[in-house]
């Protein structure tokens, strides 16, 4: 298929041949008919990827921020990794589309059905998207895929007028008479409101009259005259700003028209520097409206289907796109007037180069047309059709005895921590990466060099070259990918955590029995590989007496609407506290017997308990180690801090930088680069791919302390100790 790429290092505008994504649970597959353009968003998005890298800092203090605490928190090195990554990859473009169902994995949506669809995560211009059910609506018969392409801007619209409260009969003016403008005039007529518009293109005014504005003004001081008059010497009942601006003056001034305890509702993205003065005295009521309504932004509704009950929230962003579609129906939206520019998918840049200035045009609204047959969509999943750019430089394999890596999964941890060590070992060769969407599969595969890229992880498994599999997709589809990759005879390195419950841990047991593959498993615990915690062991070497020993980790909150939150995930103890509990089992060389673990009790929803906790351990040697993971620390202070007491000798490595050997009233001290063992623990599971022998963990150790995180989370729900 076709798709609308944005370079995010050049800024340039791409129309590449891309993979099919794959349907979604809870969503719909969606041939696309006609897209939208949505000038102001889109421009300000393009225009940022085409400046320069001092303007966008410039532009972006706040990205400029997280720049500097990455440092910080992560060192120069990976930061740089992190940002190398953004830079050389490409952006989706595009959140509103129309066109017809090619397969449904819900009830509400059957194949066939015409639907329009929003979501700047979704609803890209490309030739075939994946949609939840939430953010697609269906599609009245006297409404064309062309007027439906416009439903996610106009949702948007509607929200702003519902912000704004109207009434029948009100006075409200409308500052910024763009295609947005010009959809929220037309609502507000249907809603019975004389409507005044404002802009500072007056060519526009022409259109927004034969869109049923009662009065066109240049949007400046000079306009407050005929506004009073407008609103009978009261000032506007309501102002819905609509404007795409960095100035002020669009706040300032709308402030000066709307009547006392009036309404100003912010559609558009302008500047937010106000005036106390017309606040205090006006007792303005001040609203931004949230983009398409209630729901979005809210992965439970967004992304897992959930609605809201429409007896306590009437209008989610779901029902906002039907309300505007039937608005088309009924002949009180005209969509065709707004309409300036049709341009075929193939020749996008040139719809972009109007919206960025490039292209001297009056437009307002762009629509993209999506002409091939369907014989021409590609559905291979994985290598077919999926070249890879001349800027790509795959790397030259020394020797016949590599080992064919396939990747499952590649987001920024995958691309800052495990693939640059891949990419550099000359005993591997990246044959195939799939990852959720085809875009991002694109930039990994160009970046890294894998031969091929798609979407479908099961092709992965299945490649002919592929002898590694490395996951490090989200935690609860490990447990599938590793019961695949044994399926399919092939070893697999799956990043922490293993699974995320009982039920999966027992199938890979008996997969690893069935396939008589026990040594086919390897979980990312670097930490054990890191030179702190190897010297550490080493300093320890002819213990006779059991351990001691305290892991403090700064972990830093997660806000509650992180995927990492969802329990389905597993939590923040299987799915990091694991990393602590292994390196436990590295240095006592014992497994857990026993856990017993305690939260905090707070009545802040925003404060997740699980992550805060300590937990105490016992271990097969009669060692005792404690972990505190806290959540509710500054992150000022560094992460992670471990200390080891054992037959009169004390141990304390700080954040991987430094380690204090304390013996017979003597110290040693060592620093380190703070790197956490990701490319010890690569080089040592290729090695033993390579020479056929087992991986560096053994299973019994992988699966005690997986099942030890299980035993934690059962401790903190029964308040007991746990014995396993």
């Amino acid at each position: 298929m076709l798709q609308v790429l944005q370079h995010q290092s050049t800024g340039e505008i791409l129309v590449e041949e891309l993979p099919v994504p794959s349907c979604p649970e809870n969503g719909i597959l969606v041939r696309v008919f006609h897209s939208l353009i949505s000038a102001g968003t889109e421009r300000t998005s393009v225009s940022k990827a085409q400046s320069s890298l001092l303007e966008r800092a410039l532009k972006q203090p706040q990205e400029v921020k997280k720049v500097l605490d990455s440092v910080r928190k992560d060192g120069i090195t990976s930061t740089f990794r992190k940002v190398q990554n953004t830079l050389d990859s490409y952006k989706p473009l595009g959140y509103s589309v129309s066109g017809i169902v090619l397969e449904s994995r819900c009830t509400e949506f059957s194949p066939g059905d015409r639907v329009a669809c929003g979501g700047n995560k979704y609803a890209y211009h490309a030739e075939v998207v994946a949609v939840p059910k939430n953010l697609a609506v269906p599609v009245p018969e006297a409404v064309s895929s062309e007027e439906a392409a416009f439903t996610t801007l106009g949702a948007i619209a509607m929200q702003g007028v519902r912000q704004a409260n109207v009434q029948l009969g009100m006075r409200v003016a409308v500052m910024g008479l763009g295609l947005l403008g010009q959809m929220t005039v037309q609502i507000l007529k249907a809603s019975g409101c004389a409507v005044a518009g404002l802009d500072v293109n007056e060519a526009l005014f022409q259109t927004v009259q034969t869109l049923g504005a009662d009065v066109v003004l240049p949007s400046n001081t000079d306009a407050k005259k005929t506004l009073e008059a407008f609103s009978h010497g009261l000032g506007v009942d309501a102002v819905i700003i609509t404007a795409s601006t960095d100035s002020d003056e669009p706040v300032k001034l709308a402030m000066e028209i709307v009547r006392k305890r009036g309404t100003v509702v912010v559609v558009g993205a302008v500047g937010m520097n106000i005036p106390r003065s017309p606040f205090y005295e006006k007792e303005v009521n001040f609203t931004i409206s949230c983009s398409y309504g209630a729901g979005r932004y809210d992965p439970v509704y967004e992304e897992q289907g959930v609605d809201y009950p429409a007896g306590y929230v009437r209008w989610t962003e779901n029902r906002n796109m039907q309300a505007f579609l039937e608005l088309i129906a009924a002949g009180t939206m005209d969509v065709r007037t707004m309409t300036t520019h049709r341009f075929p998918l193939e020749r996008a840049a040139d719809a972009y180069a109007l919206i960025t200035g490039a292209v001297k045009e009056r437009y307002s609204g762009i629509v993209l047309e999506y002409q091939r047959p369907e014989t021409a969509l590609k559905t291979a999943p994985i290598l077919k059709n999926t070249k890879i750019s001349s800027s790509a430089k795959p790397r030259e394999t020394v020797g016949v005895n590599t080992i064919g890596v396939g990747v499952i999964g590649a987001g920024a941890f995958a691309q800052t921590s495990l693939l640059p060590h891949i990419q550099k070992s000359k005993s591997a060769r990246l044959i195939a990466v799939a990852t959720s969407t085809p875009v991002s599969a694109k930039s990994v595969a160009e970046r890294f060099g894998f031969s091929g890229f798609g979407t479908d992880a099961s092709a992965v498994a299945a490649h002919a070259d592929v002898d590694l599999v490395l996951c490090a997709s989200r935690h609860d589809s490990h447990a599938a990918f590793v019961l695949e990759a044994l399926q399919q005879k092939k070893r697999i390195f799956v990043e922490k955590p293993l699974c995320v419950n009982e039920d999966e841990l027992a199938r890979i047991d008996t997969a690893l029995e069935e396939h008589h593959s026990p040594d086919a498993i390897m979980v990312g615990f670097n930490r054990r590989f890191s030179e702190p915690f190897v010297k550490m062991r080493e300093f320890f070497a002819h213990r006779k007496d059991p351990m001691t020993m305290v892991y403090r980790v700064n972990a830093g909150a997660i806000p509650r609407d992180s995927w990492i939150q969802d329990r389905a995930q597993g939590g923040r103890i299987v799915g990091e506290c694991c990393h602590f509990i292994d390196c436990m089992a590295f240095l006592t060389g014992a497994v857990p017997t026993s856990v017993v673990a305690q939260t905090i009790s707070t009545p802040n929803i925003q404060a997740a308990q699980h992550d805060t906790v300590s937990m105490t351990l016992t271990f097969s040697d009669g060692s005792l180690g404690t972990v505190h993971y806290f959540a509710n620390g500054d992150s000022s202070l560094p992460k992670e801090y471990c200390e080891v007491f054992c037959e009169g000798a004390v141990a304390q490595m700080h954040n991987f930088t430094k380690l204090d050997l304390m013996r017979s009233g003597k110290a040693k001290h060592y620093s380190f680069g703070g790197g956490k063992g990701h490319a010890e623990e690569i080089a040592a599971t290729l090695s033993a791919v390579q020479a056929g022998k087992p991986f560096p963990i053994d299973y019994a150790i992988i699966r005690a302390v997986t099942k030890a995180t299980f035993a934690a989370e059962e401790s903190l729900a029964t308040g007991a100790v746990v014995r396993l």
